[in-house]
């Protein structure tokens, strides 16, 4: 992923809508260079969109999407992608911020072959691993250079109420006071989705991460 002194041009709008400052709710789509790994993404903010792709831009507009849901529809993502290119789920973007202090959560050494650990470690860098009897905590650097945060709970149907909630504040002591820390959700897990909001972190638009092949084998 890019370094703090060669920021993807996407990080500046995920930074900003934390502050509260998005683009023009103009329907307009910004193209920004793809991403790192061979990774693409289109973000939706209310009323704008941008899409981090490789495709010159006379080939990204071709199916004429737009910033009002155009940019992720089924049919714009699978020309994003190609034929046979690989396409994310649409997540809903969250945003918090870090409450630094004493760490709550102690690190994890052995969840390398937790599905939860193996799905950062494909689509983010610098993926570590926190929990305790309630779940597992992945904080890493992902889209754009972000800060991200996913958790996942061992036993989510046995008497877990409230672990969600409790496992995500105590994720936050996890990030200095103050930065910026993002979560992408899917909107068809509810019980995430509250747990999340239920804590702070705030919608700020929608995503969905790709990884083209735009020709055939």
């Amino acid at each position: 992923m890019p370094t703090a002194v060669d920021p993807h041009p996407l990080l500046g709008y995920f930074l900003d809508a934390v502050h509260g400052r998005f683009p023009p709710d103009d329907g307009a789509v910004t193209l920004v260079p793809a991403l790192p790994g061979g990774l693409e993404c289109s973000v939706a903010f209310t009323g704008h969109a941008l899409v981090a792709t490789a495709l010159p831009a006379v080939d990204a507009h071709a199916c004429q999407p737009d910033g009002f849901g155009g940019s992720l529809a089924p049919d714009f993502l699978r020309y994003l992608a190609g034929p046979t290119g690989w396409i994310g789920v649409i997540d809903a973007t969250l945003a918090h911020r870090g409450v630094g202090g004493p760490p709550r959560l102690r690190p994890v050494t052995s969840a390398d072959d937790h599905p939860r650990v193996q799905h950062a470690r494909e689509l983010r860098t610098r993926v570590r691993v926190f929990g305790d009897e309630r779940g597992l905590v992945t904080l890493a650097a992902g889209l754009a250079g972000r800060t991200e945060l996913s958790i996942e709970l061992h036993h989510p149907q046995n008497g877990s109420r409230g672990h969600g909630r409790s496992l995500i504040s105590d994720a936050l002591t996890l990030v200095a006071e103050g930065e910026p820390v993002f979560a992408a959700v899917s909107p068809g897990n509810a019980r995430s989705l509250r747990a999340f909001l239920a804590t702070g972190f705030t919608p700020i638009g929608s995503e969905v991460i790709l990884r083209p092949r735009r020709s055939q084998p």
